[in-house]
């Protein structure tokens, strides 16, 4: 299966970012700080640059981590922080996209090492290579979703940082020369050698970026093309997929006046050149040095006017996922592009008279009134619930599209975290009620009591209550130490078990004071459980779900786990629970992934067989981490009443498949 990237590519041009540190420096960075150092030092600085490509249309923004290799790194004594920069180079980069709300690519950035490399030594190469190995598994552990090679003028060093991607695998590969002004790089390679050198390596995409402008790039990226036009037709009439091609030229030749470079190509000027690299053929196109967001916001608006908004998809992984009739996305379209993807459907457009209310709208629903996961739950269904964060910032539609693709693959409900890990988002109750309003899907809403004294807590139950939101699950929260705020206090009036207490109180018609709320509320209470314990933790963890019990839980949800023995330890000890269990379960993407898992977050345990079948996988980590949970949750089926998946990078992508594969397959199996 190709990756969504590339199927997203071959349906129509994505337009990349321009230059980080043409904007870093016009604010004020001299140029010979240390960029890449500032993902760690001034977070705020790189993510809000990341926030105006987006906001200008870019759909896929490339990490300031240009430079993050231990041999650049070392001219700054930094080169024992290769995997914390370039890891928190990633994170600026989510980060801005959940803020932004919008469906964009993250691309971890890899440049040359900084030191020549014409005529090396095995030693050296291999030097090199562990160089660019070792920043692009800290990228690729950051959250990265493809790679861009970019500003390689030899061949020979390329060749290591390719060789290097491939090593760690799983994620598509951007290799990307610069050309200069006589079309060739400065090691005397021509565009169509590049294209052939490249094209036998396997990149996934090939192109071009900085040293020149527009016009010299567009030249050098035809004669790639043309070098390789009977591949391309040959792979076409045997159905096979050719190779994609990409430009993201300098806003032309820098001009120096005074202590400052300049750059003269103007934002129209590109969207000119936009238009000609998509005729062109090539599908990747942004902007390098001197290029900034009124450059990409030209492009944008050139590219919209001709082709049609085409959404990326990034991180939620939704718009280029294949459709379930069997009908490939690039047939859909004509010449060449698909059409917009189905907005999705927002219930409710007819609005009803002034004074009344929908007909379908309930307020108070009939005492013993059961939400719909409560029903399935009691006739013993096997439910399927994804976990997602609300965004960051004040645009929820890129997780109301990731809401809608995970309902089309057969979950039955979406469970809404309550600013996890203590980072501000926007509140689960409004993204529960916008998921019920547009997609009439059930949620499961995360309720924490960190950050809300005893009335606001009962005040938002009832405002949640009356907005249909009844599934609850019963949180303390994690600790505000670990988050945005670590000088902020939190509240913890009550703990998770209290808030049960409370929750079943209203279900009996009575606050936390024993004053009367009007009538008996329909809230379905859920409670945690970690069975990623030890021995001595067990105990307590046993105790504290007896008292969840006790105090009114209807239904518990799990840490994930990643073997049935931790499952089938609490059952031996605590028997068969009187309420549904429903499973928890991230699925893997690389050894990485679990490694990081397993050593950094807290309640995940990773067995050690697990974590060797991930690592013998190599560039196949997403496929092996699907056959892993699949496994366990097959054989978990008759043990629990449903499973909830966590994705991880937002590949809703990868949860969905997993629901397909579980819905597919017999109970019994």
């Amino acid at each position: 299966m190709e990756h969504v990237l590339l199927e997203r590519l071959r349906q129509g041009p994505l337009l990349c970012d321009g230059a980080m540190g043409t904007l870093l420096y016009a604010r004020g960075v001299p140029y010979e700080q240390c960029f890449d150092l500032l993902n760690v030092t001034r977070p705020e600085l790189i993510q809000g640059i990341h926030r105006e490509y987006i906001s200008a249309g870019a759909q896929i923004i490339e990490t300031n981590t240009f430079g993050a290799n231990r041999l650049r790194l070392a001219a700054y004594n930094l080169e024992d922080r290769v995997r914390e920069i370039n890891f928190q180079g990633v994170r600026r980069a989510i980060e801005a996209r959940e803020i932004v709300g919008l469906p964009v690519f993250i691309a971890g950035a890899v440049g040359p090492s900084g030191q020549p490399l014409q005529a090396p030594e095995s030693g050296r190469l291999n030097e090199v290579r562990a160089a660019f190995r070792e920043q692009i598994e800290a990228l690729q552990e950051g959250g990265a979703e493809l790679l861009i090679l970019e500003t390689f003028t030899s061949l020979a060093e390329l060749r290591q940082a390719i060789l290097a991607a491939q090593e760690v695998g799983g994620l598509p590969i951007v290799a990307q020369v610069s050309f200069y002004e006589d079309g060739r790089t400065l090691s005397g390679q021509s565009a169509a050698s590049v294209a052939r050198e490249l094209y036998e390596l396997g990149v996934d995409v090939m192109g071009a970026n900085c040293c020149v402008g527009p016009a010299t790039t567009l030249e050098a990226l035809q004669g790639m093309i043309a070098s390789l036009a009977e591949e391309i037709q040959s792979a076409v009439h045997q159905g096979k997929r050719p190779p994609l091609f990409s430009a993201q030229p300098n806003a032309g030749l820098p001009t120096r006046i005074g202590n400052r470079f300049f750059y003269v190509s103007t934002p129209d000027y590109f969207a000119d050149y936009a238009l000609r690299f998509a005729q062109a053929g090539v599908r990747l196109i942004g902007g390098c040095c001197g290029t900034t967001p009124r450059h990409i916001e030209a492009m944008r608006k050139a590219l919209d006017a001709h082709y049609g908004r085409l959404e990326a998809g990034g991180g939620d992984q939704t718009e280029a996922a294949a459709p379930h009739n069997g009908t490939s996305a690039a047939v859909q379209g004509q010449a060449g592009l698909p059409a917009s993807p189905p907005a999705v459907q927002v219930r409710g457009e007819r609005r009803p008279p002034v004074g009344t209310l929908p007909e379908e709208e309930v307020i108070l629903p009939q005492e013993g009134s059961k939400t719909r996961l409560q029903q399935k739950l009691e006739a013993g269904e096997f439910v399927i619930s994804v976990e997602l964060d609300p965004p960051m910032g004040l645009n929820p539609s890129k997780i109301l599209a990731g809401a809608a693709q995970l309902q089309r693959d057969g979950v039955d409900c979406i469970n809404i975290a309550d600013s996890p890990l203590a980072r501000v988002r926007m509140s689960c109750i409004a993204l529960a009620r916008l998921i019920q309003d547009h997609l009439g899907m059930e949620t499961i809403i995360h309720f924490t009591t960190r950050d809300r004294n005893l009335m606001a807590l009962q005040a938002e139950l009832l405002g949640a209550h009356a907005l249909g939101l009844r599934n609850i699950l019963a949180l303390t929260g994690d600790p505000l130490r670990v988050g945005d705020y670590p000088n902020t206090t939190g509240v913890w009036d009550v703990d998770s078990v209290g808030l049960i207490r409370i929750l079943r109180g209203m279900n009996e018609g009575h606050d936390a004071a024993g004053g009367s709320i009007g009538a008996k509320a329909s809230f379905h209470i859920g409670a945690a459980l970690n069975l990623n314990v030890s021995e001595e933790e067990s105990e307590r963890e046993i105790e504290k779900y007896y008292r969840k019990l006790e105090a009114g839980a209807h239904f518990i949800m799990t840490q994930p786990i990643y073997e049935l023995a931790p499952l089938e330890r609490f059952l031996k000890r605590v028997g068969q629970p009187p309420v549904p269990v429903i499973l928890g379960c991230i699925p893997l993407h690389s050894w990485r992934h679990a490694e990081f898992l397993h050593n950094e977050v807290a309640g995940v345990t990773i067995p050690e067989r697990v974590r060797e079948r991930m690592r013998a996988a190599g560039d196949q980590g997403t496929e092996e981490g699907l056959r892993l949970a699949q496994e366990l949750l097959m054989e978990a089926r008759d043990l629990v009443q449903g499973v909830y998946l966590l994705p991880s990078y937002r590949r809703y992508d990868i949860v969905g498949r997993l629901t397909r594969l579980l819905r597919e397959a017999p109970a019994n199996a």
